[in-house]
């Protein structure tokens, strides 16, 4: 077991995207590291060692976390190493997009599966394990206060995310653990690309008074803020980081 003279973090889908720029933020900020991932192991372990070549301490561990086992291993990991969390994020997530009336519900399901599930397996671990000061973010979207066709079934899982939030962070009162969302715009990660070409990119970064499409470091600054102790007094919110959409 690691010395335990430091916070440690676990952050699911820690291999990529906003996961990754979240892992390597937590890291710069002193907090030890569980990398969770599902997929994607080679990623997962060079965002470890990126952790590890710049003086810091952390482990790739995975876990699907629509799988209640899963997700209690990825927290005895880091236990187990660590001794102790007290802070999780939570960006795991997938995005299918369709208009309502052509979704399969097969691929509603998938997303239902990651996106709620996951969520609620995920959130219901932190419940358990985080210790006092500790902090869980959850990643929503944006979408969800901003309806876009074709984004129905998607935004719908992360409205469940957003509804979950605010009650755990009543549940949660005389445990000194706060519990928030952090709701990106757009964002160029692969999974907000994929399927985009460069006309639609151009439209959604011209739409926010930055003028700029967001960037996975964007969003990381956002949760390390809420992971901070700086970050303590926001509780039970929903933090729309998007440049100014909306």
């Amino acid at each position: 077991m690691w010395p335990t003279s430091t916070r440690v973090a676990v952050v699911t889908g820690g291999s990529r995207g906003i996961g990754r720029a979240t892992v390597s933020r937590l890291a710069a900020d002193g907090l030890a590291v569980v990398v969770g991932y599902v997929a994607g192991k080679e990623q997962a372990w060079a965002a470890a060692q990126e952790v590890a070549v710049a003086g810091g301490r952390a482990l790739a561990v995975q876990a699907d976390v629509a799988v209640e086992a899963d997700v209690a291993g990825l927290f005895d990991a880091a236990e187990e190493a660590f001794g102790g969390i007290d802070v999780v994020v939570h960006s795991a997530g997938r995005m299918t997009l369709a208009p309502v009336s052509d979704l399969a519900l097969a691929d509603l399901d998938n997303l239902y599966r990651t996106n709620v599930r996951g969520s609620f397996a995920v959130a219901q671990q932190a419940a358990r394990r985080l210790r006092g000061g500790g902090a869980l973010v959850l990643l929503s979207t944006s979408v969800v206060a901003r309806p876009l066709p074709r984004y129905g079934a998607y935004s719908a899982t992360k409205g469940a995310v957003e509804a979950l939030t605010k009650v755990l962070a009543r549940e949660l009162r005389g445990r000194d653990v706060t519990v928030n969302a952090v709701a990106p715009g757009p964002t160029v990660t692969d999974m907000f690309l994929d399927g985009k070409d460069e006309e639609l990119l151009a439209r959604f970064a011209a739409e926010p008074p930055l003028e700029r499409l967001g960037t996975p470091a964007d969003v990381a600054d956002v949760i390390a803020f809420l992971a901070s102790p700086a970050g303590h007094w926001v509780n039970g919110q929903v933090i729309r980081a998007n440049g100014g959409v909306i």
